[in-house]
């Protein structure tokens, strides 16, 4: 689809973004695909994470807002005995514990902490800002990174644990870090945790189930790229 001018084709466009895969290269992707000027997305995903990203083309990019303000739904998992820098998986190894056993009660009386209006500490690997500088860029100088709280909230956690991993299920606001409950749960238990894998599966209402993979995108957008678009 060529010569598109962003009066003509507007509207939001669920993509199921791999592992490895910036939200920004999504939106380049489209961006080159589509021909439009005018596309951003309703909310980043981190490269290790995958699962639903929405992007929004034409007007509707004046919806972005609205949009962050969604719950999202994700699932993945929580590796306890292991801690980095970035509170996931890829991230620098600071701590890490070989022989670990977490038992189930000590999980069971955990969770229960996690839901509701809770307060975090945001991941110093991150794109929050202080003082104009963002937080990220600050760690990777290996400058001193404050510590900023944020209240979110859980509207439901639930769980399944098995040996040093945790598979769950979150329904929460905008702007919770998964990661950063990850962290949380592995300084409570004095072990060390972080993030191993994450899935985001819903955005308000918006599922994964009317999601395209960037494979899909690449054989319809040619042809028919109107499919791809739901209408606001």
């Amino acid at each position: 689809m060529r010569n598109n001018s962003d009066k003509n084709i507007y509207g939001i466009i669920l993509v199921d973004k791999p592992k490895g895969v910036t939200s920004h290269d999504v939106v380049d992707v489209l961006r080159r695909k589509l021909d439009v000027k005018k596309i951003g997305h309703a909310g980043t995903l981190d490269p290790m994470a995958t699962g639903l990203l929405i992007l929004l083309v034409g007007s509707a990019t004046k919806k972005q807002k609205e949009f962050q303000k969604y719950n999202k739904v994700y699932s993945g998992k929580i590796l306890f005995g292991l801690e980095t820098d970035t509170w996931d998986i890829e991230g620098k190894i600071l701590k890490k514990k070989g022989n670990l056993s977490i038992d189930k009660e000590s999980i069971y009386k955990l969770i229960p902490i996690f839901n509701g209006t809770i307060i975090q500490d945001v991941p110093p690997y991150s794109a929050v800002k202080y003082k104009g500088q963002t937080l990220y860029k600050m760690a990777r100088k290996n400058l001193a990174v404050p510590v900023i709280k944020r209240q979110v909230s859980v509207e439901w956690l639930s769980y399944k644990h098995s040996g040093k991993e945790l598979d769950f299920r979150i329904r929460c606001s905008s702007g919770t870090y998964v990661r950063a409950i990850a962290h949380q749960m592995g300084k409570m238990l004095s072990c060390g945790a972080c993030l191993k894998e994450l899935r985001r599966e819903q955005i308000g209402e918006f599922t994964l189930k009317n999601s395209y993979s960037l494979e899909e995108i690449e054989k319809i957008v040619d042809k028919e790229a109107y499919k791809l678009f739901h209408r606001l």
